[in-house]
């Protein structure tokens, strides 16, 4: 006679550390904070510039940087430079840094530099744009809003030139 209440038990297999080694290597892409890193704001001219019948000429100067922080977290950042002239004077002149530090882990050297060329300037661009037209604006001149900006056609441009400076170089 056969008991039916017997059991057949299968020895428990160790818990598979493959799961949580698949997950440790997918790609990963966080923000982990925007800041206004160096904003400076200068209207030499103030208060007769604000008497100027004159069209403002606006000039524009952008850059980016970066710097590796360890543990996986770079700082990118946007330098802008605006100045408006009215005429020969200096309506005004500001020059700001918008940072930002991003996680990037477990992707090639290439796609970490297309994340921090293209898509981390994509990302913190806004904010440099908020902040400057905000400045203009709470200055007393006229609204402003910087340009929207291709990031793909701008790193492409800068590798462009870093390449032909280092063929001049040789």
């Amino acid at each position: 006679m056969t008991d039916s209440n017997s059991k057949t038990e299968t020895p428990a297999s160790p818990p598979s550390s493959q799961p949580a080694a698949a997950e440790s290597q997918r790609p990963l892409f966080n923000l982990q904070r925007v800041y206004l890193k160096d904003c400076s704001f200068e209207a030499p001219h103030a208060p007769h510039i604000f008497l100027e019948s004159q069209e403002p000429r606006l000039e524009f100067q952008l850059d980016t940087a970066e710097e590796e922080l360890g543990n996986n977290l770079v700082e990118v950042v946007i330098r802008c430079t605006v100045t408006c002239r009215f005429g020969e004077r200096v309506g005004f002149l500001v020059e700001a840094k918008e940072a930002a530090i991003f996680e990037i882990a477990n992707v090639s050297d290439e796609q970490r530099a297309l994340l921090k060329g293209i898509t981390c300037p994509t990302i913190v661009y806004p904010y440099l744009r908020a902040n400057l037209s905000d400045l203009i604006q709470r200055s007393s001149f006229p609204p402003f809003h910087l340009a929207e900006i291709n990031w793909e056609a701008f790193y492409q441009q800068k590798q462009a030139q870093k390449a032909e400076s280092g063929a001049t170089r040789q």
